[in-house]
């Protein structure tokens, strides 16, 4: 585990004859830019369920790279400081401080740690109380936060396992914790750079057993991987109490999951079981799950669920066996779970999918049979006994349906909404939940209602509303809808229907969203509780419009466009560059492909993975410009992938090119990921583009064989598909100057970082203009200070050298 040195390289393998990196020093770009970039990060807002108290946490805008030059493990899935016992990706908080929402101030927290590394905060039940975690050199520690004091208490030393998240659990009414400690007795890592192993790596398939697993990324590879992910996974539990006390509550075990009943008399452990795998992360290795009391004593065994290598094929294949398991809301102990009807296998035929069963402590009788689904189950809103809301959907057809039904007498399931889940317009929004008498969400029920909040898209515009829902009927009735001008107003949540008050967030393109009550039933004034300033003062004055247009073949586009303040757009003395960034997305219709989410109103707030910034310096920006890929009927979308992506390319450059604004021969495109991918594709079949900006891509999909983003079908279903859409695979095509950038460490599922080293090579071999970024230490989202500010600093440089006259 080597430390780096502090500057960026552009690493080219060895295998190639033609070397051609630069030693590159960090850069930060132009103060335009950089001021926008170097800002200090508003604080998060939490509040409690009665809204009475808030809790503002802070944290800095960016990581250091000293923050990522830490020693790594990558196992199962996993990234780990095997120092602190903690996720290496963790963002920590700095500092606290809690507000009674009726008081003027807030109140910093006393007794914080020194230079706090805060993480897994948790409120206790009854809502008087937080706990977190602090990452000290050597490990986590327990704290305690008081409210009404605003005081920190520190409960343990840095002995809390984090390695699978939050290692805290509150019970018995926010009185005592349940914590996963590191056993005394805990092995040292192996070095496996100096492990001698004792044999090969051996692996055997199974003959005619066919499955699709994903390329996934930081498995475990070797014996001495499995060691260790069992080392850093193991803790024993612990109960403690608010003075410290701590008893043991299990011996040291690999425990994955532990949730207390809501009437807190059991509790549900599950554990990983061997075998380990390498094909497949941690969450589909085995494990088990068993009930006991708050004694300890184990009453049942719930679920065993085996090794899930093997899984149909398709988005809608899941494992055999109980799924999905959970305590209800509702009742003070029963679990509910799933089962799949088909074999969790899509391709095969049966009227329904999935079965849902409830199962009541102490599980001395078999789980009962509540409903059948006939689509796949998507989740359960539990009310009371006699409600609850039940969601199934299809990803091929994009179909979601959402059912009403009475758990007491175990009816048919009533059918509320039959839709495409993709289609914004028609979404009747959540519905909302309130905290029940054991602590837990349920749906808001008010004399047979209840109640929904949605986002309001609509053609015309957004407008959030809320809906009540009519039990009997089946009908709804709007309560309120937000018709704020040059502003949204998006609901958060509904505090208290009868008395009409409501949680609202205001924001504007020059206004940062902050939080406000409402009453929707009185004319009251709204209450702000929040006073966040705007950070990007130097780009208010920018232009910024959503432009709707249609591609030639009639499917209707968008895209938020940005000009520079004091652009005369009615008689534009100068023709500016254009700068477009965009994700494609799949889609099943041409309607729901050409419904529009983009709000002028919405806050302007540039980062890194947008253009935004460029605003500043003189250039137009398309900004999340809309890339559909359409596959109706029996079509998949990735059958057109090329034509469709030029069709979309064409039609943002027309679209803003009549309005007289750009020059047609300077235009760059640019995207993150599957963006990046879209990117080199662009650059490749057409000649729309002056040039590119591909980030963390996928280039060759031969090396995602079963799949990718959302394409279904294998590399030998589809060959040509497969190798029409790998810019690799076109590499002799792409003329264009390009700009490829990955991050060192990239964690995504396919977009290793190889790929862009690969494609590199490739291009650069046939002569094609391309600079490639390594950025040292960097995921698949960049996170670091020095990495950000100097991607925008090559940024610039290369559409400055490309673009500008």
């Amino acid at each position: 585990m080597k430390k780096i040195k502090l500057t960026l390289f552009a690493l080219i393998l060895a295998t190639t004859t033609m070397l051609g990196q630069e030693n590159v020093t960090y850069q930060k770009p132009s103060k335009e830019i950089l001021q926008l970039a170097d800002f200090e990060r508003a604080p998060s807002v939490s509040m409690n369920s009665k809204k009475d108290w808030m809790l503002l946490t802070y944290r800095n805008t960016y990581k250091s790279l000293d923050e990522l030059n830490k020693d790594e493990l990558r196992l199962g899935g996993l990234r780990i400081d095997p120092n602190t016992n903690i996720a290496s990706t963790t963002t920590f908080i700095n500092n606290l401080k809690v507000k009674k929402v009726s008081d003027k101030n807030d109140t910093q927290v006393k007794g914080l740690p020194a230079n706090a590394l805060i993480s897994n905060l948790t409120w206790s039940p009854d809502e008087t109380k937080l706990a977190f975690t602090n990452t000290t050199a050597t490990g986590n520690e327990l704290w305690i936060v008081e409210l009404q004091t605003a005081t920190a208490t520190k409960l343990t030393d840095a002995v809390l396992n984090a390695n699978l998240g939050n290692p805290i659990t509150w019970y018995k009414n926010g009185n005592e914790l349940l914590i996963k400690v590191i056993p005394a007795n805990k092995a040292a890592i192996i070095d496996a750079s100096k492990a001698i192993p004792k044999g090969p790596i051996v692996s055997e398939s199974q003959e005619g057993v066919v499955s699709q697993n994903r390329t996934y990324q930081d498995l475990l590879k070797n014996k001495t991987d499995e060691t260790n992910f069992e080392n850093i996974v193991t803790s024993e539990l612990y109960t403690i109490d608010l003075k410290g006390n701590k008893k043991l509550f299990k011996p040291a075990n690999l425990y994955a999951g532990e949730t207390f009943s809501p009437d807190g008399n059991y509790i549900l452990l599950t554990t990983i079981q061997k075998p380990f795998s390498y094909l497949v992360p941690l969450s589909r290795f085995p494990m088990k799950t068993v009930a006991y009391n708050t004694s300890g004593k184990e009453i049942a065994l719930v679920n065993d669920v085996p090794l899930s290598e093997i899984m149909p094929k398709g988005f809608m294949a899941v494992r055999e066996g109980k799924r999905s398991m959970s305590w209800r809301a509702d009742k003070p102990a029963s679990l509910f779970f799933v089962e799949a009807l088909d074999g969790g296998d899509p391709a095969t035929k049966v009227e329904h999918r999935d079965a849902l069963y409830t199962w009541d402590a102490p599980f001395n009788n078999a789980p009962e049979l509540l409903t059948k689904t006939p689509q796949r189950f998507g989740g359960i809103f539990w009310g009371d006994d006699e409600t609850a809301i039940v969601y199934d959907q299809w990803y091929d057809t994009r179909n979601m349906k959402t059912y009403l039904f009475n758990p007491s007498k175990k009816s048919e399931l009533k059918t509320i909404w039959d839709r495409n889940y993709q289609d914004i317009y028609s979404d009747p929004g959540d519905f909302q939940t309130k905290k029940n008498q054991y602590g837990r969400y349920t749906l808001q029920k008010d004399n047979g209602k209840l109640f929904l909040i949605g986002e309001g898209h609509t053609k015309e515009g957004q407008f959030p509303f809320i809906d009540q829902f009519d039990l009997n009927s089946l009908k709804t009735e709007r309560l309120y809808q937000s018709n704020a001008k040059d502003q949204i107003e998006s609901i958060s949540e509904i505090i208290d229907a009868k008395k009409g008050e409501i949680l609202v967030n205001i924001q504007s393109k020059n206004d940062y969203p902050n939080y406000y009550f409402r009453n929707i039933k009185s004319k009251k004034g709204l209450q702000q509780i929040t006073h966040n300033k705007n950070p990007f003062e130097s780009i208010k004055d920018v232009h910024k419009e959503v432009i709707k247009y249609k591609r030639k073949d009639g499917v209707e586009l968008s895209g938020t466009l940005y000009l520079p303040a004091g652009f005369d757009r009615k008689n534009p003395k100068q023709k500016l560059p254009l700068l477009i960034w965009a994700y494609p997305a799949e889609y099943k219709d041409k309607n729901s492909a050409g419904q529009s989410s983009a709000n002028p109103n919405e806050f302007t707030f540039p980062y890194y993975g947008s253009f935004v910034y460029w605003a500043a310096k003189g250039y137009a920006v398309l900004d999340d410009a809309a890339f559909p890929i359409i596959g109706e009927g029996d079509q998949e979308p990735n059958d057109t992938f090329i034509e469709q992506l030029a069709m979309n390319a064409e039609a943002a450059i027309d679209a803003v090119d009549k309005l007289g604004y750009i020059d047609r021969t300077r235009v760059g495109v640019g995207g993150h990921s599957y963006g990046a991918f879209m990117t080199a594709n662009l650059l490749s079949h057409t000649n729309l583009f002056a040039c590119g900006i591909a980030r963390s891509g996928a280039y060759n999909r031969t090396l995602t064989p079963f799949g990718f983003q959302s394409e279904q079908r294998n590399y030998w279903e589809v060959p040509n598909v497969y190798n029409g859409m790998s810019p690799f695979m076109n590499a002799e095509k792409m003329k264009t100057p390009m700009l490829l950038v990955h991050g060192e460490a990239d964690n995504n599922p396919g977009t290793f970082t190889l790929q862009t080293e690969r494609y590199y090579q490739a291009l650069k071999g046939l002569g094609a203009p391309v600079r490639m970024v390594i950025l040292p230490k960097e995921s698949h989202s960049y996170v670091a200070k020095e990495n950000i500010l100097h991607l925008l600093w090559e940024q610039e440089q290369f559409l400055d050298k490309h673009l500008k006259k």
